[in-house]
């Protein structure tokens, strides 16, 4: 199958048009839109969602991946192989966790070129076909192999709220290990606790818990975590 990881949003024709590619390419092939409301321009605190889904969806699938604020810059175009997956999109950042947290990973950069190749679409024009051509028989011509980006200085958690969903809930780029359980999360002033789910706490508190794809998450029972505590993509925090 084929997954579609993006910050487009719903609106707009952008999300159907490389659908539209993708599925007029390889019309026997699965695609899935499976986030498409990643912190838009922000390839850091996306990378950590990306790393974060893909774990959480284990097996054989081919990722096309946009979120790029650099679009048309000097950034490359790459295809990463992290273990049994495939990625392509751009060398921003996006990919960087899913790559240090594999056991195997190969780089290539995209040197195939299609006949018609916006300088502000690379999802529809370059990425998508791309992904398409790695689904048809794993076909690697056009791609050029490199020795990746450097990730020394990429932690393998991340102390910030990474995304924010539709009911105020704020997932963070921080796993849950058992060693946190009794910490305090500290974000804006704000100290706040762990509890298992929802229902654990009375209605209106604010808690902390590990979410369905393993992520420390943010929450408030009934009520918006990200209004309570004034939450916004990028807030650091510390455990206490």
């Amino acid at each position: 199958m084929i997954l579609l990881f993006t910050d487009f949003g719903w609106q707009g024709p952008y999300l159907g048009q490389m659908e539209f590619v993708l599925r007029k390419m390889v019309p026997n092939v699965d695609v899935i839109n499976l986030m498409c409301d990643a912190p838009f321009g922000k390839p850091l605190p996306s990378a950590y969602m990306l790393a974060a889904l893909s774990s959480s969806q284990p097996g054989y699938a081919i990722w096309v991946c946009v979120v790029d604020p650099g679009v048309g810059g000097d950034r490359l175009p790459v295809v990463l192989k992290a273990d049994e997956q495939w990625f392509v999109g751009p060398e921003n950042g996006l990919l960087n966790m899913v790559a240090r947290r594999a056991e195997k990973v190969q780089w290539w950069t995209i040197e195939w070129c299609p006949k018609k190749l916006s300088s502000s679409f690379h999802g529809r024009d370059l990425f998508a076909p791309v992904a398409a051509r790695l689904a048809k028989n794993s076909d690697i011509s056009g791609l050029r192999p490199f020795d990746g980006p450097d990730l020394s200085a990429w932690p393998r958690d991340l102390l910030e709220i990474i995304y924010i969903d539709h009911y105020g809930n704020a997932m963070t780029g921080l796993r849950d290990t058992a060693l946190l359980k009794d910490k305090l999360l500290v974000i804006n002033e704000h100290k706040v606790s762990s509890a298992d789910t929802f229902c654990s706490v009375p209605v209106g508190e604010v808690f902390w818990y590990k979410n369905s794809i393993g992520l420390v998450e943010v929450a408030v029972n009934q009520g918006r975590a990200d209004e309570h505590l004034s939450l916004l993509v990028g807030n650091q925090f510390y455990l206490q």
